[in-house]
């Protein structure tokens, strides 16, 4: 029998006040880290002629490069983030941003082909298990009800990213020559030294789990950690009392459900990015410069879709119909590309990006909702680390397609077919907790829950049990109809 449509969700006073803080001192930490992430691992392509010039690559040698990273990324994913769980989010997450960052830097002291393979492996390992890192840290640190935004914002760090690091990048590659180094070493060190720096800063201000934050009042921990325990109670109603074991989870058809729909739209996005100059320069008659200026205006527009999107879910309740319009948007934008004019297809390309980027955060809301917080961590890095894979398939796809045709329109048709079947795809997705309708929490909570002091280093949970259920550590309750 279904459920009679419910309230929207009313928090305590004491949870709206912790989000409050959540939104003022981890959000924007997490935005900077994922600017200097995205920065890392995209400007390789602003030294691609200098780079290639003094180490004497190949564009085949060059590709298979900037490809292996994603390869990297992809099989180091999931361990990455089982060892996240026994080190805790502030160690591991510290830890990720510190060594990408070295090898971000030794990057400035490539001399051959085959150091340029391997620091791009590096580089993958290193960075493997950052983002759902994240992704799995906001949905132990805030209701469902505000991960849309918050994830939303954090994404906004990519965006932020794909704007900046042209100018930023092209700054330091105007270093050529001084102290005798190229101006692509300066750039590799510079931004490397910064995510290194970052580290630091991350480990200051990071906390593990709600229980450590002093900057929380014990009653803001015990209001934040009850929200969030009901939640997963929510969801084990809806599965039933038992125990739910991660590796059945990670088998549920939804999960290929979501690792084609994430894949999806990582296809479309580094396709965007990667083929985004080369449109805008069929325009013709456009400077270096200008062609810069101009591909970074759909990521600007991108923007502003990834704030309201994310405000719009979490204010409707309603992440299936938000994601499936995003993509349908996305793909509308690259078929408008193909029949119209260039200038009048990069305005279309700005709708391609107001799609295809805010589809990622949306998306994530649905996971982080279905899926039992004892097998979130780890299905969170599998959907990512396959969904990261279309990083790989994407560019190299495009050019194939550029060079059987002679053209982009046929990958820009490509991605309006992918958009378009992902879109489909979603009406299969089966949602979790908030997934398809906000329900109502309890906005009280005993205030027992919680010790009135902070307990020590939270190890994480062992991945072999279940986790707490309280800030007191007390075993999970039973679930009850």
């Amino acid at each position: 029998m279904s459920a009679a449509p419910s309230a929207p969700v009313e928090h305590s006073p004491a949870v709206r006040s912790a989000v409050h803080k959540v939104f003022r001192r981890v959000v924007p930490l997490f935005f900077v880290m994922f600017v200097a992430n995205y920065m890392d691992r995209v400007n390789l392509g602003f030294a691609q002629d200098q780079l290639r010039a003094d180490v004497g690559l190949s564009a085949a040698a060059f590709g298979l490069g900037a490809g292996i990273f994603f390869i990297a990324y992809a099989v180091f994913e999931v361990p990455s983030n089982m060892l996240m769980e026994r080190f805790g989010p502030k160690v591991w997450l510290t830890r990720i941003m510190i060594t990408w960052g070295i090898v971000a830097t030794a990057m400035a002291f490539v001399s051959s082909p085959g150091m340029f393979y391997a620091l791009r492996f590096l580089l993958g390992v290193a960075e493997a298990g950052f983002f759902p890192a994240v992704i799995y840290y906001l949905s132990r640190w805030l209701p469902d009800s505000h991960r849309g935004r918050a994830t939303s914002i954090f994404l906004m760090g990519s965006g932020a990213a794909t704007v900046v690091v042209g100018p930023v990048s092209g700054a330091l590659l105007e270093m050529h020559g001084i102290w005798g180094h190229s101006g692509w070493q300066w750039m590799f060190f510079v931004e490397g030294v910064f995510s290194v720096l970052l580290g630091f800063v991350v480990y200051r201000f990071l906390d593990s789990g709600v229980e450590q934050a002093g900057w929380l009042t014990d009653e803001e921990k015990r209001g934040l950690v009850a929200a969030i325990d009901s939640e997963q109670e929510e969801r084990d109603v809806h599965r039933g009392a038992a125990a739910v074991s991660r590796w059945k989870l990670l088998a549920d058809p939804q999960m290929l459900l979501f690792l084609w729909i994430y894949f999806a739209i990582n296809v479309a996005l580094y396709a965007v990015t990667f083929w985004l100059p080369a449109i805008v320069h069929d325009i013709g008659g456009l400077s270096d410069f200008q062609v810069g200026l101009l591909t970074a205006v759909p990521w600007l527009f991108a923007l502003v879709g990834l704030y309201v999107s994310g405000r719009i879910s979490d204010r409707i309740g309603k992440r299936r119909p938000v994601l499936m319009g995003l993509l349908l948007i996305g793909g509308t934008g690259t078929l408008l590309a193909v029949l119209v004019s260039p200038w009048v297809g990069l305005g279309a390309l700005c709708i391609a990006a107001m799609g295809f980027k805010p589809a990622s955060p949306i998306f994530w809301t649905i996971p982080q909702s279905y899926l039992d917080a004892r097998a979130a961590a780890p299905g969170i890095a599998l959907i990512n680390s396959i969904g990261n894979l279309g990083g790989f398939v994407a560019p190299t796809a495009f050019g194939l397609l550029e060079d059987s045709t002679g053209s982009t329109k046929g990958g820009l048709v490509g991605l309006t077919v992918i958009g378009f079947l992902a879109a489909l795809s979603v009406l299969l997705v089966r949602g979790g907790g908030r997934n398809d309708k906000v329900r109502a929490r309890p906005a009280t909570v005993p205030a027992s829950t919680v010790p009135a002091t902070n307990p020590g280093p939270d190890p994480g949970p062992d991945p072999g049990v279940a986790p707490r259920s309280t800030a007191s550590g007390a075993a999970a309750r039973p679930a009850t109809a």
